[in-house]
């Protein structure tokens, strides 16, 4: 499996794991520039954005040590872009799907509420 389709096989396993929790997908792959967010969702009257990191092993570490401050402030100025254009009034939390997909296992970890803005 390449990068690529490991990537979205990551998203398409954790947007089914978002439907199955009862969010509402609003979003998927938002583009701002050459920025993007993974998933956009609603739950309650709370806004998710979500982004999803699948890797083959966590020999390295945990796929979601890979959302550093830089990749956070990148997915914060996409997300405030997706809810000033949706004219979007509700609080919006950031949270993290970490996969470790091979062929001997596949594990979802969803991480509530990950991290927040900072000035």
């Amino acid at each position: 499996m390449t990068n690529q389709e490991l990537g979205v096989f990551g998203e398409n396993l954790a947007t089914a794991y978002l439907r199955k929790q009862g969010h509402e997908i609003l979003a998927r792959n938002f583009r701002l520039q050459h920025l993007e967010i993974d998933i956009v969702t609603k739950l309650e009257d709370k806004i998710h954005v979500v982004e999803v990191k699948t890797r083959q092993t966590s020999e390295i570490g945990e796929p979601w040590r890979a959302v550093t401050r830089a990749k956070q402030r990148q997915i914060i100025k996409v997300a405030n872009h997706y809810i000033q254009s949706k004219d979007i009034e509700l609080e919006t939390q950031f949270d993290i799907i970490s996969i470790v997909h091979n062929g001997f296992r596949t594990d979802l970890e969803y991480i509530n509420d990950a991290f927040t803005p900072f000035l």
